[in-house]
């Protein structure tokens, strides 16, 4: 019961993470784009809670701030932001959570695996969407969107999320696991 108190506690502060800092980029939706800042508080509630929170946050948190202020749209963006969001959370918090060792290559192959992951479920939601709409979303929107004028936001993620687990880690607020944890039965 503890732990599920400070899981919701903490993923309420994520969620309030979230909301503030896109107001970093100083509302400018072009460096929103560029830098991400709503995926980082995302990652890290999936690493750091487990992947059921970090799914409800990452769905919550563009809809909420859609909700909040009116950026990002809510259809088609940020309904697209919801499930590509909720995906980053769940992969990455699912993966690292199944991981044999908690450690800083877990991290990664976590974090790039959510990455591909949501940016794929990104796509398709915006090609239903803008279809829905009559606009026809096309390959090289696809990767301008996803991964082009991504790039400078996917470069802070990969080095900004693993410095921040390594120092939590050594403060001893989240601690790297090694160890036989998640063994098969039939494994020695």
């Amino acid at each position: 019961m503890k732990d599920q108190v400070r899981k919701i506690t903490l993923s309420a502060m994520f969620i309030a993470i979230g909301i503030v800092l896109p107001f970093l980029t100083g509302q400018i939706p072009q460096v929103g784009k560029m830098l991400l800042p709503m995926h980082i508080p995302v990652f890290l509630c999936g690493l750091i809670c487990g992947w059921q929170y970090g799914g409800v946050v990452g769905f919550v948190l563009p809809l909420m701030r859609s909700m909040m202020f009116g950026a990002p749209v809510i259809f088609p963006m940020a309904t697209s932001m919801a499930l590509e969001l909720m995906t980053y959370g769940l992969v990455a918090g699912l993966l690292y959570g199944l991981s044999r060792h908690q450690c800083i290559i877990a991290l990664y192959r976590s974090l790039i695996i959510a990455m591909l992951a949501g940016r794929a479920v990104w796509g398709a939601a915006q090609i239903i969407f803008l279809n829905m709409q009559g606009n026809p979303f096309t390959w090289d929107a696809f990767m301008a969107g996803a991964f082009l004028t991504a790039f400078p936001g996917i470069i802070v993620q990969l080095l900004l999320i693993p410095a921040i687990m390594l120092a939590l880690h050594r403060t001893g607020l989240v601690k790297f696991r090694r160890g036989e944890k998640h063994h098969s039965h039939n494994e020695t």
